[in-house]
């Protein structure tokens, strides 16, 4: 764990990861919408698709890291653990969303991460088809895009009848776990799927209430969980506890409306 991080550090670390976004676009986006983009199968039974994008932007990313901050660990999807000496872990995923990236949706982002056991201090979400990154942590709680930058701020509490929900996929985890999510769905005003890590961005911008997932790694949730808890969201675990490792996950705008959703997913 690392207790204290300077100022100078903390400035260090924003700098280092806005580079990293700023490789992983350059790497990424000559695949996306690609004529001849093919994908790998990373699953015997099922389909977990890797593109030559995925490979290319986590080595980007890589590649500065082991410039600028070498005495650092990594956590990346494609490329999997590297130690450090530092305390800190930089976590990747260089396309959340290779579904959508295959698909020519663009909805899929560039998940970044710095922090210690205890969970991320600082989180990228960056969607460099739209040109839109969402920056949480050390003070930051900001999107840069098409409009210019304006500070995060997550959606006001209101009643469980008038939020707003999103999922990836309509069939969330186990069957246990997918009616825990239809029940909740059912006590909501509307219930959206499909955005993979772009909905994180929507709960820490304010137009969204919850997002709810099952299944996740490290990789999936640390840089959406950075953004939201500096824009002033909550980011748990089903039972309330920490998720900062992956499993089921809930994204909520305000404490009061993670509780109502809690009263209910915590049942499972």
């Amino acid at each position: 764990m690392v207790t204290d991080l300077t100022t100078e550090t903390q400035q260090d670390l924003l700098r280092v990861a806005e580079a990293l976004a700023d490789a992983a676009r350059a790497a990424v986006l000559p695949y996306f919408r690609a004529d001849d983009l093919t994908a790998d199968n990373k699953l015997s039974d099922g389909f977990d698709p890797v593109t030559e994008g995925d490979r290319a932007a986590e080595r980007a990313m890589r590649d500065i890291l082991a410039q600028r901050r070498p005495q650092d660990a990594i956590l990346g999807e494609e490329y999997g653990h590297t130690a450090g000496e530092s305390g800190l872990t930089w976590v990747l995923d260089p396309i959340d969303g290779t579904r959508a990236f295959l698909s020519g949706a663009p909805t899929w982002g560039v998940l970044i991460a710095v922090g210690d056991d205890n969970g991320p201090r600082l989180g990228i979400i960056d969607q460099p088809y739209i040109g839109e990154r969402f920056i949480g942590g050390f003070g930051v709680a900001r999107v840069d895009g098409p409009h210019g930058a304006r500070r995060l701020k997550t959606r006001a509490p209101r009643d469980l009848a008038d939020a707003i929900l999103f999922t990836t996929f309509p069939e969330v985890g186990t069957p246990e776990e997918g009616l825990a999510f239809r029940t909740l769905s059912e006590r909501v005003k509307l219930t959206r799927y499909g955005l993979d890590c772009y909905a994180y961005g929507l709960v820490a911008s304010g137009h969204i209430d919850l997002v709810v997932e099952a299944g996740l790694q490290a990789y999936d949730i640390q840089g959406p969980m950075a953004v939201i808890e500096a824009a002033g969201g909550i980011v748990t675990n089903w039972q309330g506890g920490p998720v900062h490792q992956g499993g089921r996950v809930v994204a909520a705008a305000n404490p009061q409306v993670h509780a109502a959703a809690l009263e209910i997913l915590s049942r499972v």
